[in-house]
């Protein structure tokens, strides 16, 4: 019977380090493993579609996550979404001309911001504004215009 017990406690830990694992992973991938607050200031940009932009998107620079969408909002005087994102305090360096691009990352289509540096001498600060943005390339609109446009050439060419 001893025998027993020791193998239902060693069945039950690797069962527990498995949730564990399972636990850890699904923070991984959700962007929820930050547990702690890091220092960062807040700036905004306005995108005519933000596409499927969430908050705790990645912000990178250069391919490194420097910082999360903190917040997407709607401006009804612009009919511009309004994305707020918090950049560690260590990347203080930004120049005021940064571009904001959303981009698709793998194949599940996770969208991220990303930021690439301009060539000013002043930073962005606390409350700053990206001016130049580019928002997301949405696949369905690209995808009718492309068969628009096909549409039409076949047309033009059954004229002549």
């Amino acid at each position: 019977m001893q025998h027993t017990n020791t193998q239902d406690t060693l069945v039950g830990l690797f069962v527990a380090a498995g949730i564990a694992g399972l636990f850890f992973l699904s923070m991984q991938v959700s962007n929820l493993s930050s547990f702690t607050e890091h220092d960062s200031y807040t700036i905004t940009a306005r995108f005519e579609n933000s596409g499927g932009l969430k908050v705790k998107s990645p912000v990178s620079a250069a391919g490194v996550k420097i910082g999360q969408v903190t917040g997407i909002r709607f401006d009804p005087k612009t009919y511009q979404s309004v994305v707020s994102l918090s950049i560690d305090v260590q990347y203080n360096n930004l120049p005021e001309d940064t571009t904001a691009s959303i981009f698709t990352a793998g194949l599940l289509g996770e969208q991220y911001v990303s930021l690439e540096p301009g060539g000013s001498d002043d930073y962005l600060k606390n409350g700053g504004n990206i001016e130049i943005t580019q928002s997301a390339i949405i696949l369905e609109k690209a995808i009718g215009q492309f068969l628009f446009k096909s549409a039409e050439e076949k047309a033009e060419g059954k004229k002549k």
